[in-house]
């Protein structure tokens, strides 16, 4: 299996009146439940509509994005599915939820890291 990323823009669902937000919440939640029902949920978030604080690689801390960013993720779905073909099913689905069009990426894999992670779920 393979991991997706599927994102939305920041300012995406502006569109959405105020009011219809909590059938789009509800619609958002019943595409969440038959990713978990399924089997390929692994995470999702909505993310808090604020500035990003920029760490650099000297652990320099200074505010972001960056002044070239054009667009900031607003919102992601993490899931694990077989082809890209599925993890565009999948944000097909959460796009007609939310009302606004999804990004897909493939997470490249990193076989280390889930061997670490594992180890690390064995020990309860």
């Amino acid at each position: 299996m393979t991991r997706y990323l599927i994102s939305f823009n920041d300012g995406a669902m502006d569109h959405i009146p105020g009011e219809d937000m909590p059938d789009v919440g509800k619609a958002a939640h019943a595409v969440v439940q038959e990713a978990v029902n399924a089997g390929v949920w692994v995470f999702g978030a909505g993310l808090e509509r604020q500035q990003a604080s920029v760490v650099a690689a000297d652990g320099m801390v200074t505010d972001g994005p960056y002044p070239e960013t054009k667009e900031v993720i607003g919102g992601f779905v993490v899931v694990d599915v077989a082809s890209r073909e599925e993890a565009q099913a999948w944000a097909a689905k959460i796009a007609a939820a939310c009302r606004c069009a999804q990004e897909v990426r493939e997470i490249l894999p990193d076989p280390e890291m889930d061997a670490m992670l594992r180890q690390a779920g064995s020990r309860g």
